[in-house]
C-alpha cells in the first residue's frame, strides 16, 4: 500500500476539532437547551443555539478516525480492542456517576430506573426502547452500529469496497426519503436505525476525507477511478443530506469537511494552542458528563439565587474539571492498561523470540 501523508502527520489538529466540537455541544445544553426544558427565571445573556451541530462535527471526525484505524489494524481484534478501551471505561464510570447524581437530587423529566441503567451498559439500549441515563448517549449507539458496520466491512475483506458500501447504504437512504416524501409510506423504523441511516452521510464524508489525505501523500498515480469514487462519494452524501435535512445542512457538511480535511493534513496551525489540545484530550469524558449533571448542577446553583450567568461559568469549569479528572483517573490508564494487556497476551501466543 502506498505511504500515506495522514500516517505522519500530527493528528492534534483533528484533535482540537473535536474538542471544539464538544464544547460547543456543552454550550448548547447550557445556554440553550437548559433555558427550554428547565425555564430558570432570568436568561443567559448569550446563547448557543447553533451548538449541537458540534455532533455533526464529531461524526465526520469519527468517520475519518475509524477508516484510518482499520487501515492500521493488522488483525480484527486489534480493532476490537482499540475501540473497547478508548469508549468503555469512561462510559461505565458516566454511567454510574449520572446515574447517581441525578438520583440523589433529581432532574424532573431525566430520571432513570437501576434496571433501565443497566440496560445502559452496551450502548444499544435504544433498541430496546430503555431510556438513555443521559441524553448525549443516543450518538453513542450510532457511533457503535457505524463500528460494526466497518469492522464487518473488514472483517469481510471488503474495506477497499468501502466506496460502494457508501453508495448502497446512501442509496437506502434515499429511498427511505422517497418513499415518505412521494409515497406517504414509512418503511420499517428498525432498518433505518440499524443501518444508521441518518448520520450514515456525515460517517461516509469522514471516510472521504481520510482518503483524500493518503491521496495528498500519493507520489505515484492513485489506483485508477479512485479519485471518481471519492467524487461520487462526496457528491452522493451532500445530495442526502440536502434531500433529508435541507441545502443549509448541506453546505455545512461541505464547510465541516473541508475543515476536517484541512486539519488532517496540518494546515490550521492556530488549532496547535496548547489550550485547544487540552480540550481535544478532555472531549469524550467532556461529552458523557456534562449534560445531567451540568443540569443539576445550574438547577442547585439557580435555587440558591446565583445568577444565570455565574451558574453556567461555574457549571462550565466544574464540568471541564470533571472531564480533565476522568481523563487522568480513568480514561488513560483504563486504555494503557487494556491495550497492554492485549499486547502481552499477543507475545505469549507467539511465543519467545529466538535469535538466528
Amino acid at each position: 500500500m502506498p505511504p500515506s501523508s495522514a500516517a505522519s502527520v500530527r493528528l492534534d489538529q483533528v484533535d482540537a476539532l473535536r474538542g471544539l466540537a464538544a464544547l460547543a455541544v456543552v454550550l448548547f445544553h447550557y445556554t440553550t437547551q437548559h433555558q427550554k426544558l428547565f425555564a430558570p427565571v432570568t436568561s443567559a445573556s448569550f446563547s448557543v443555539p447553533w451548538g449541537h451541530l458540534g455532533v455533526n462535527l464529531f461524526f465526520i471526525i469519527s468517520g475519518f478516525v475509524i477508516f484510518m484505524t482499520l487501515d492500521r489494524c493488522r488483525q480484527p481484534m486489534d480493532f476490537v480492542v482499540s475501540r473497547f478501551s478508548r469508549l468503555f471505561p469512561s462510559y461505565w464510570l458516566a454511567i454510574g456517576l449520572t446515574f447517581a447524581v441525578v438520583s440523589t437530587f433529581g432532574l424532573p423529566g431525566k430520571e432513570v430506573s437501576l434496571w433501565q441503567a443497566l440496560a445502559n451498559v452496551f450502548m444499544l439500549h435504544g433498541f430496546a426502547h430503555v431510556p438513555h441515563v443521559d441524553g448525549v448517549y443516543w450518538t453513542l449507539e450510532v457511533e457503535m452500529l457505524f463500528y460494526i458496520a466497518m469492522f464487518t466491512l473488514y472483517r469481510t475483506g471488503r474495506l477497499s469496497s468501502i466506496h460502494r458500501a457508501i453508495a448502497v447504504l446512501l442509496s437506502i437512504k434515499l429511498v427511505y426519503l422517497a418513499c415518505g416524501q412521494f409515497l406517504a409510506v414509512d418503511l420499517p423504523w428498525i432498518l433505518h436505525r440499524a443501518l444508521f441511516l441518518s448520520t450514515a452521510p456525515w460517517f461516509a464524508l469522514g471516510i472521504c476525507v481520510r482518503q483524500m489525505t493518503q491521496l495528498a501523500g500519493v507520489t505515484q498515480a492513485p489506483a485508477p477511478g479512485l479519485k471518481r469514487s471519492l467524487a461520487g462519494s462526496v457528491l452522493l452524501a451532500l445530495l442526502t443530506i440536502a434531500w433529508g435535512e435541507g441545502w443549509p445542512m448541506a453546505l455545512l457538511a461541505a464547510g465541516l469537511t473541508a475543515l476536517v480535511y484541512a486539519a488532517a493534513l496540518g494546515r490550521l496551525p492556530m488549532l496547535r494552542m496548547k489550550l485547544l489540545g487540552w480540550l481535544g484530550a478532555i472531549s469524550y469524558p467532556l461529552y458523557l458528563l456534562h449534560e445531567n449533571i451540568g443540569w443539576v448542577l445550574m438547577n442547585q446553583l439557580l435555587a440558591r439565587g446565583l445568577p444565570t450567568d455565574v451558574t453556567i461559568a461555574l457549571t462550565l469549569v466544574f464540568s471541564l474539571a470533571l472531564a480533565h479528572l476522568v481523563t487522568q483517573a480513568v480514561e488513560r490508564p483504563a486504555m494503557a492498561a487494556i491495550r497492554r494487556r492485549w499486547v502481552q497476551r499477543q507475545g505469549a501466543k507467539r511465543g519467545p523470540v529466538h535469535s538466528a
